[in-house]
């Protein structure tokens, strides 16, 4: 009990300084005035404004699709590179596949976001694609560094998954595409998951790398509250903010009622 006690103020405090800031900002949108020094008065008045905002309403539509098309496309590479890594043994230049996949993940993004714009430059003098920057230069560099991230999900699944039940089905006469589909693919659905929830989140969050790539017209949200901020804030930035947070808090407690479902009784 004294231990417990004694570890109490430490982590409420580490708690304090995670989650108090939050706390401010979610109440702050609520506030009547202008000011985000002062709380005058509870309003919802910013929340209306936000809405009739039709650059930061844009410009969340616009992240949420450039995520999405990124995201799918990072799941359908890192799955084929997390197989390759995790069931194809050693094969010539399988170290160097290797270095290129974690490249992303150690790298700065300013040298990512760099080298992707030279690329996609060398690319449109040499064939034509694609034909200036904008959201398709933004999400095919959010699923160039995606892709690892969810190689690396799905290559741990594999590290630890159960062989002899595609072998039984093997050995039933179930061809290897069967096995994949009917088998290995449901039980590695959750890290697939997992790997596209990742994936989506660090494009919907991504600052550095989509303002290299991106342009005119392809400004994402976290570029326009970027310029916002320069500016000054207001409330209607913290009124996104707060549906941001209350998206996320709400998918979170989905997910906790799925993962543990409460017994009867």
């Amino acid at each position: 009990m004294r231990r417990a006690s004694r570890l109490a103020v430490p982590l409420g405090l580490g708690f304090a300084f995670l989650y108090l800031p939050i706390l401010l900002m979610v109440l702050f949108s609520f506030n009547d005035s202008r000011l985000v020094t002062s709380f005058t008065g509870f309003s919802t008045r910013w929340y209306f404004a936000l809405w009739e905002n039709e650059a930061l309403m844009g410009a969340a539509v616009l992240s949420l699709r450039i995520a999405a098309v990124s995201a799918t496309m990072a799941t359908l590479l890192g799955v084929v590179a997390g197989f390759a890594l995790a069931r194809m043994g050693r094969f010539r230049g399988r170290a160097a596949f290797a270095g290129a996949m974690a490249a992303p993940l150690v790298m700065p993004e300013v040298i990512t976001g760099l080298s992707l714009l030279l690329m996609f430059v060398a690319m449109e003098q040499a064939f034509g694609f694609p034909a200036g920057r904008g959201a398709d230069t933004v999400a095919i560099a959010h699923a160039t560094f995606g892709a690892a991230y969810v190689a690396v999900v799905v290559q741990a699944r594999l590290a630890d998954f159960d062989t002899s039940l595609e072998e039984a089905a093997m050995d039933l006469g179930a061809r290897p595409w069967k096995v994949f589909f009917l088998i290995t693919l449901p039980l590695i659905a959750p890290a697939i998951a997992a790997g596209w929830l990742l994936a989506f989140t660090l494009s919907l969050d991504d600052l550095v790398i989509a303002s290299f790539v991106s342009g005119p017209g392809a400004s994402t949200l976290p570029m326009v509250i970027f310029s916002a901020v320069r500016l000054g804030l207001t409330p209607d930035l913290y009124a996104l903010a707060t549906l941001l947070v209350a998206v996320v808090a709400i998918g979170i407690g989905i997910a906790a009622w799925v993962a543990f479902p409460r017994r009867p009784g």
